[in-house]
């Protein structure tokens, strides 16, 4: 049934003021405005309308179509559940969510055959809710909700950036400074829509990332251009590639990396260490936010992933 809210006064855009009101996200909410499900006095209008207050909204979202997702019986460590929310290890190697790539095999296929295997919590989508994504080679802690609540209140807390993120990532190099923040805007490259780059200021987004060398080392009989340094990354914000784009910035970018790090001469030595390597060494070790329901401060904290250990066991490198 439609659903009619009378705006505030100061109520501000429409699409963040609804995504308060609503359990959807403001994704969700700017979609269903561009379709025409939300109007205000009965009008079509845009997302980024303000409001000012007494105007009559006008809500009407249509029934979910049916899932084509697939669900598939693929182990996945599950640090915490419960009928909100999963905070989940992601493995390197694994897509998140279903593309025209990876029709199948994913996080989400998997995701979804553990919620149907433990039953349906009350109003829960048929469907895990992404809120934020881990690149493929990317290995560590994910939080997929259950509730379209639990959904709007997690995207709130990541777009206030009150989420806490840490990485560890294996660089080529010693940065200098070893500690610093990185602070540019992101966009698509203009040669290759695969990859992500630094942009002109005023084009794409606003980005930020927060970095500390914990450790600097090199393998035996390596000379000069054979150091690989340890960083430990926090996130203010989570644009696509972020990281590794940010490390390769600074002129390190991250060890395996097929996009980024492509081009790179290193010494002999590196090779019989590198073997077998077919991904970025970029691990989401912690995680930490409010749960959207009862309010309790969450942590989550995963090591990193063997392939990634042994290496820094080589490079007698400990995990902080």
């Amino acid at each position: 049934m439609p659903e009619t809210f009378t705006a505030p006064d100061g109520a501000g855009r429409i699409d963040r003021w609804l995504s308060e009101q609503l359990p959807q996200s403001r994704s969700r909410i700017q979609a269903l405005i561009k379709e025409g499900s939300i109007r205000v006095n009965g009008a079509v209008v845009r997302p980024a309308l303000k409001l000012a207050g007494g105007e009559s909204v006008q809500v009407d979202i249509p029934p979910p179509r049916p899932s084509t997702l697939i669900a598939q019986n693929i182990p996945v460590e599950i640090l915490h559940e419960d009928p909100y929310l999963m905070v989940v290890v992601k493995p390197a190697g694994m897509v998140v969510h279903p593309s025209r790539g990876h029709p199948d095999g994913t996080l989400v296929n998997a995701l979804l055959h553990r919620i149907r295997a433990s039953g349906q919590s009350p109003g829960a989508p048929e469907r895990p809710g992404i809120v934020h994504r881990l690149d493929k080679g990317t290995s560590g802690v994910l939080v997929v909700t259950r509730t379209g609540i639990a959904h709007a209140g997690i995207a709130a807390q990541f777009a206030a950036r009150t989420v806490h993120r840490r990485y560890l990532a294996l660089v080529w190099g010693r940065p200098d400074p070893v500690a610093g923040t990185i602070t540019t805007n992101l966009g698509r490259h203009p040669k290759d829509r695969l990859r992500f780059a630094v942009v002109a200021p005023g084009s794409g987004k606003h980005a930020i990332t927060h970095y500390r060398t914990l450790t600097t080392s090199r393998p035996p009989k390596t000379g000069r251009g054979g150091e690989v340094s340890l960083i430990e990354c926090r996130l203010e914000t989570g644009r696509t590639h972020q990281i590794r784009v940010h490390l390769t910035h600074i002129g390190h970018p991250l060890l395996g990396d097929p996009i980024y790090g492509v081009g790179l001469k290193r010494p002999a030595a590196w090779k019989p260490l590198l073997v077998g390597l077919d991904h970025q060494l970029l691990h989401a070790a912690q995680l930490g936010f409010s749960h959207p329901i009862t309010g309790e401060q969450l942590r989550c904290d995963k090591p990193p992933p063997p392939d990634f250990q042994s290496l820094l066991a080589k490079l007698s490198i400990a995990l902080p």
